[in-house]
């Protein structure tokens, strides 16, 4: 689990960048007479970063099973060994 912990930082940085950067180009395309209201991309960039929290909680979770199955496998794995001899 710790070691997950660095991956799941770098696209928080990485979308906190995306962020300043967008609204950057938000604000200059607003200004110059963008189509789209800045508070309907930003409701939109809500949107999609409640979906993203969603997706890496249910990918964590999976890691999770997937690293128990592994964990239960080597156990299996070593009484199979042992009933053998």
């Amino acid at each position: 689990s710790m070691a997950n912990a660095p991956e799941d930082d770098a696209p928080n940085r990485y979308s906190r960048t995306e962020r300043t950067t967008y609204s950057r180009y938000s604000r200059d395309a607003n200004s110059s007479g963008s189509s789209l209201p800045s508070n309907t991309l930003e409701k939109r960039i809500e949107e999609l970063e409640r979906e993203l929290a969603k997706e890496r909680q249910e990918n964590a979770r999976l890691m999770k099973m997937a690293q128990d199955k592994e964990e239960l496998i080597g156990k299996l794995k070593e009484e199979i060994d042992l009933l053998n001899r």
